[in-house]
């Protein structure tokens, strides 16, 4: 079993290595060590994931710290991979406030967490750019006085907002960078030309989430874009719960029960939980 001090060497490396690797995101212990068995290299948590398997919605304020601390815990806990964690905006507004949610991810085991400029009210949803700024830079501040080094991801959340404003999310993501932030993330940009227009402005590794947008973009076309991370976020737990809602629909509407032809074996379950164990 590694050390978190390993894990967290381990995943600056990945960052530092030529090329872009995918860090899917599981949702449960279940599914960390599927994806674990699978053979990728770090995991992140998805903060949609949570609220489902708690039967809550996403994004509303429905899920708390402790929620999002207690989950990330049991990820860390079933597998030897790195894992980050998507940390919200982390549940203060407060510059220092929001910074001691870094300081309590890395004690459940956790390597690497973001924070977004999400203020999570949809009548001014995005925070002032200096409070932005701030906020990163208090977070970046907590990350460095622990002792090993938590990979911060800091979100500029612009397009998920309703607010597609490129030249704004660029000076966002370089504040960012400016302010310390080891890996820069802006959700929701539309197409290639927008993801490379991202990279070529920052000098530190971009993160880019495939989930509803552009979904026939390749692992190949984003690294050619400068990407370095690509993450899934809640993309894997919405095709799960898609299987889901069809098989039970079936057997609802038709009485059939087909889509067990689809579903995955038991042997090869027993196969990734095993695998996939630390």
């Amino acid at each position: 079993m590694r050390t978190q001090q390993q894990k967290a060497e381990a995943f600056v490396a990945l960052h530092q290595r030529p090329g872009c690797f995918v860090i899917p995101n599981p949702w449960d212990a279940g599914t960390a060590k599927m994806l674990a068995g699978l053979g990728f290299e770090a995991l992140a948590t998805t903060s949609a994931g949570v609220s489902f398997i708690l039967g809550r919605r996403d994004g509303v304020g429905e899920v708390s710290r402790g929620d999002i601390l207690d989950n990330a815990q049991a990820i860390v806990a079933a597998t030897d991979l790195p894992v980050s964690a998507d940390l919200e905006n982390c549940f203060a507004h407060d510059p220092l406030a929001a910074a001691q949610t870094i300081r309590m991810a890395a004690a459940v085991g956790l390597v690497g967490g973001s924070i977004e400029d999400q203020t999570g009210d949809d009548r001014d949803p995005i925070y002032e750019f200096g409070l932005a700024v701030d906020r990163v830079r208090a977070a970046v501040d907590m990350a460095r006085s622990l002792p090993f080094h938590f990979m911060l991801t800091a979100r500029a959340e612009n397009y998920l907002n309703g607010r597609p404003d490129l030249k704004d999310t660029i000076r966002r993501l370089q504040a960012f960078e400016e302010a310390g932030a080891d890996v820069l993330y802006a959700p929701g940009l539309p197409d290639l030309e927008s993801i490379r227009a991202v990279t070529s402005s920052v000098g530190k590794p971009v993160n880019h989430v495939m989930g509803s947008w552009s979904p026939g973009l390749t692992i190949e076309q984003l690294q050619g874009a400068g990407v370095k991370r690509i993450s899934v976020g809640g993309a894997l737990a919405r095709a799960a719960l898609g299987a889901f809602l069809r098989g039970a629909r079936e057997i609802k509407d038709r009485g059939t029960f087909t889509y067990t032809n689809e579903a995955a074996s038991f042997a090869e379950l027993q196969r990734l939980f095993k695998e996939g164990s630390t």
